[in-house]
């Protein structure tokens, strides 16, 4: 079985026993998959008491929990971790059944191939992004703070790693070329410009990655796609799903 889930931005409420109690049948050969802002990978250097409460918690689930990241990552953490080959392809196992599928993956899973493609852009940063270093870095701080604007810090809130690199995206074409662009599902964190467009009636605007999945939208055969990053449960279409709270079954 998998099931699929949106953000989590490091609260997992939603898969207790109470909240998801289809976990009482599954077992390790049974997947969550989340969509991205994961969160439990966030701590500044190292792994917070928090952050292994929750990851030790879902290690010891029925399931395996599967992760794309989003935007809300630490990715100087989650890219240091070893990476291994895994149901097809590379990964980062945080735990033995805690694991992140990298980007421009293609894994067989259930009988089903899926390609992951994680990451977004940060939207609410209207004040920037600001300088540790930067010799006026707290007096910058405090007025964006005075002014109530919203802000990221390089390294410690906003990473550039939330976009792609070059690598990543053509890792992604070799690998749907290698499955003839066709897959059972695509799992991402934002969507498509042309989805996002939809969705946002044009609030939100395009940029490399989504006119990357673009791209992929239009080469690829897939039967759905689901993705996370705007908060909200909403059949686009017949074959885009955005997810957020709600956990459903796919296989």
């Amino acid at each position: 079985m998998i099931y699929i889930t949106g953000d989590c931005h490091g609260s997992f409420e939603r898969l207790n026993t109470r909240n998801f109690p289809e976990q009482k049948e599954m077992t390790k050969e049974d997947y969550v998959i989340i969509c991205g802002d994961f969160g439990a990978v966030w701590n500044k250097e190292k792994e917070s008491k928090e952050e292994t409460t929750f990851l030790n918690w879902l290690d010891e689930k029925s399931f395996t929990t599967l992760f794309i990241d989003g935007n809300h990552e630490n990715f100087d953490r989650l890219y240091a971790y070893p990476v291994e080959e895994w149901h097809g392809g590379n990964v980062h196992k945080i735990r033995p059944s805690v694991i992140h599928l990298m980007r421009g993956q293609v894994f067989m899973i259930d009988g089903k191939k899926i390609f992951a493609f994680g990451g977004a852009s940060s939207h609410d940063m209207e004040g920037g992004i600001l300088e540790p270093d930067d010799p006026n870095f707290k007096l910058k701080r405090r007025r964006l703070d005075r002014e109530r604007r919203n802000y990221r810090i390089n390294h410690l809130s906003w990473w550039q790693q939330e976009l792609p690199s070059e690598e990543e995206m053509a890792e992604g074409h070799r690998n749907l070329l290698a499955n003839d662009n066709t897959v059972d599902f695509i799992i991402s964190h934002c969507c498509a410009s042309s989805t996002q467009a939809l969705i946002s009636h044009g609030i939100y605007k395009q940029d490399i990655l989504t006119d990357y999945l673009e791209e992929i939208r239009q080469k690829t055969q897939f039967k759905r796609w689901f993705f996370g990053h705007y908060h909200d449960n909403r059949n686009v279409n017949m074959e885009e799903i955005l997810l957020y709270e709600q956990v459903i079954r796919i296989s």
